[in-house]
């Protein structure tokens, strides 16, 4: 059975960053899992020391090609860092990769979306 879906690589996530008015904007493309924690923490850390105030982050998540659940928990720990600055976390033009797992684990209402969001295809149905 081919494992399409599973991550073999391990291997960190495509991540660039810019600030523009007060908004950071990161664009992850590539695997969102156990790997992604780092890069991505270190970013927003840099981002809350460096740029005090950014009135928000948003993620770009259409490169995604798969998320697991260390991937979700690294979404949920940047909102955590986030918050206490009152800095909205939002999630951009997320693919199915992105928005499966977060419906299923019913984290999917804990973030904003903006722009195209993928819907998941056939046989992607409810279970």
């Amino acid at each position: 059975m081919d494992e399409t879906t599973s991550p073999a690589s391990g291997a960190e996530p495509e991540i660039t960053h810019r600030v523009e008015d007060g908004v950071a904007r990161l664009t992850v493309a590539g695997e969102l899992a156990d790997a992604a924690r780092r890069p991505l923490v270190r970013i927003m850390t840099d981002l809350l020391l460096d740029h005090p105030g950014p009135e928000r982050v948003e993620l770009d998540l259409s490169g995604v090609t798969f998320m697991n659940s260390a991937g979700m928990a690294v979404l949920v720990q940047l909102q955590r860092m986030a918050a206490p600055r009152g800095i909205e976390v939002v999630l951009v033009r997320p693919p199915a990769a992105v928005i499966r797992p977060l419906q299923l684990s019913g984290l999917w209402h804990r973030f904003p979306i903006e722009g195209e969001v993928a819907r998941p295809g056939p046989g992607a149905g409810e279970s």
